[in-house]
């Protein structure tokens, strides 16, 4: 099997040299890039699995980075992790609306990251397998191909918020709670700001519609067709 292959995006020398070595040492194929316009120049080239991508840099900052790689179908199952010492909420919002899977607060303690890393990994290698259709009305979900089809016409959607639709439609009409969504889609340990997944219902809506994800206020959400 091959190894995944990795991208780290930073501007300091000493952060790029420190995750490169960690994450080598657990096997990983690493590329590195010191800026954002190199990062997608880059990643290009080198089509990671996994992206680890600076918010604040020079020359692009991450979240634009994210936003263009995004609006190619090419980056649709690439996995994207901010890296950042800024824990304000307007940051994280920015980085998941311009497509970003999860985040790694600085400093960085590389056993949690190489810990997250291999727990994102493993979810994605999970997630292809055979082709499953589900049709929802006028929505149909394509599990392999990672697509969505609105009354025939395909929707640009993020790894993550398609993860959020496999979720709720898997039971549709049961409320699923915030604590388990939280959990089955990002996973235990992980720390994301209180309104991720509002952030991604959000997103969802905006892209099949209003009608299929109902809010229960101060519960969480279900799917309803």
């Amino acid at each position: 099997m091959k190894p995944s292959k990795i991208l780290i995006v930073d501007d300091e020398k000493d952060i790029l040299e420190f995750l490169g070595y960690n994450l080598e040492k657990e096997g990983y194929e690493i590329e590195t890039a010191n800026n954002g316009i190199i990062a997608i120049e880059k990643a290009r080239a080198f089509m990671p699995d996994l992206i680890i991508l600076d918010i604040m840099m020079p020359e692009m900052d991450g979240v634009e980075v994210c936003s263009q790689l995004r609006d190619s179908k090419d980056f649709n199952n690439t996995l994207i992790v901010f890296l950042t010492a800024r824990s304000e909420d307007f940051t994280q919002i920015s980085a998941l609306e311009a497509g970003g899977d999860d985040f790694v607060l600085k400093p960085i303690k590389p056993n949690l990251l190489k810990s997250r890393v291999k727990a994102l990994l493993r979810r994605n290698n999970h997630s292809e397998g055979k082709e499953v259709i589900f049709n929802f009305g006028d929505l149909q979900i394509n599990t392999e191909k990672y697509s969505v089809k609105l009354k025939g016409q395909k929707v640009k959607i993020a790894k993550k918020e398609f993860e959020l639709l496999i979720l709720l439609t898997s039971s549709p009409g049961k409320v699923f709670r915030r604590e388990e969504i939280l959990h089955k889609i990002w996973g235990r340990g992980v720390i994301v700001g209180d309104r991720t997944i509002d952030v991604h219902v959000r997103k969802l809506r905006e892209k099949i519609g209003e009608d299929f994800i109902k809010t229960m206020k101060g519960v969480g959400y279900k799917f309803e067709f």
